[in-house]
């Protein structure tokens, strides 16, 4: 018998409410439970200012490397999940306001992918250095399909407002 075929994921991890560093202790735990999923990497700690939604406190981020047998989709109820779990509540909330726990699916393998509630490469990854900078911590030279390389990506942006946590 032929083990399950599973893929990288990149997860996006963050939050301003609460007690985040520990709501993404508890995510990555979450994660690593998931049938058929193994944490590989997580990068450490940033803050950096919001986004969006300029009036609220700073956000705490962090990318993971997963390795996982689970179909997107999958992946991303799975993450949703994980997210109600930790006291989020995405229809009581205002588009990029502040939240307790934002898990987002960034990369899926090499996957370009376009399903309802599901966009993967995320659209706006190219956008947000409180991404690229943990990304780039995990795996610079990863290339985000239509994109580029992510070093590239962030050499292309100011970011130097995402500082690491100690």
């Amino acid at each position: 018998m032929t083990a399950p075929r599973t893929v990288p994921a990149w997860i996006g991890l963050g939050g301003n409410l609460g007690e985040v560093g520990t709501a993404i202790e508890r995510a990555l735990a979450a994660l690593a439970a998931l049938p058929g999923t193994q944490v590989e990497a997580h990068s450490r700690l940033y803050r950096s200012p919001p986004w969006g939604v300029l009036e609220q406190p700073p956000f705490v981020n962090a990318v993971t490397r997963i390795r996982t047998g689970l179909p997107a989709g999958e992946l991303l109820a799975a993450m949703l999940a994980i997210e109600r779990d930790a006291g989020r509540r995405r229809e009581a909330e205002q588009r990029w306001g502040p939240r307790t726990l934002d898990l987002d699916l960034l990369l899926y393998s090499d996957a370009s992918l376009c399903l309802p509630g599901l966009t993967v490469p995320h659209p706006r990854i190219h956008q947000r250095g409180f991404v690229l900078v943990p990304l780039a911590e995990l795996d610079a030279d990863l290339v985000v399909p239509g994109q580029g390389r992510v070093a590239d990506l962030l050499a292309a942006m100011d970011a130097s407002a995402v500082e690491a946590l100690t």
